[in-house]
């Protein structure tokens, strides 16, 4: 398995492109903007796209997806399904821009090759906040960052199921490497020893 991080946008948006080196398939997640520098990254790396997936709905995660659905067709874009209506000033309308979305949501899995993408719902930074686990690598979108965590004060922002979305990601068994939707990456364990919303969630 192989990542490559692009950061996009006036946000500072981490694009993630999750390869599966023995079948050299990939998936796109959260391609905040910067359509042709993305498609120039899956044409560099020789890879087959076939998915493009999304954390959550916020416009500096998905911008990019409507140019990109023009350019590929054939690959399925995935959203959780309460944030595929959501408009305002920060959501992007994907289900009146992208034809034939697709929804996922907890429990739901992927093959990607020899790899497997399972999905948790991990809502409030949004309704339909997602985290993809593939291995031991973890997406969280907006829910979590190094030693910090996603605003709850925008609209779909919930407090108590953003504490509850964390708890649930710090009682996750084992390690694993964190590639947030901004800033650095991180991993798993250093977050439930140096988090303190993280550590606030387990109380």
């Amino acid at each position: 398995m192989k990542v490559i991080t692009t950061v996009v946008g006036s946000l500072q948006t981490n694009c993630y492109l999750l390869i599966d080196e023995e079948t050299e398939s990939a998936a796109l997640i959260d391609p905040g903007d910067e359509a042709e520098k993305l498609l120039a990254l899956v044409k560099s790396e020789g890879v087959t796209l076939k998915y493009i997936l999304l954390t959550h709905g916020h416009r500096d995660h998905t911008l990019a997806v409507p140019a990109l659905k023009k350019a590929l067709p054939d690959v399925p874009v995935y959203i959780g399904e309460a944030d595929a209506h959501s408009t305002g000033i920060y959501h992007y309308p994907m289900a009146d821009l992208v034809p034939d979305l697709k929804y996922y949501g907890e429990g739901d899995t992927l093959p990607l090759g020899s790899l497997t993408i399972k999905v948790l719902a991990t809502p409030g930074h949004t309704l339909g906040g997602v985290t993809l686990l593939v291995g031991d690598t973890m997406f969280p979108g907006d829910t979590l960052f190094a030693g910090s965590m996603g605003r709850t004060d925008l609209p779909g922002g919930n407090d108590a199921q953003m504490l509850a979305s964390l708890r649930r990601l710090a009682q996750i068994e084992g390690d694993y490497t964190v590639y947030p939707g901004h800033m650095n990456s991180t991993t798993l364990a250093r977050e439930k020893a140096m988090n303190p919303y993280l550590r606030h969630a387990l109380r």
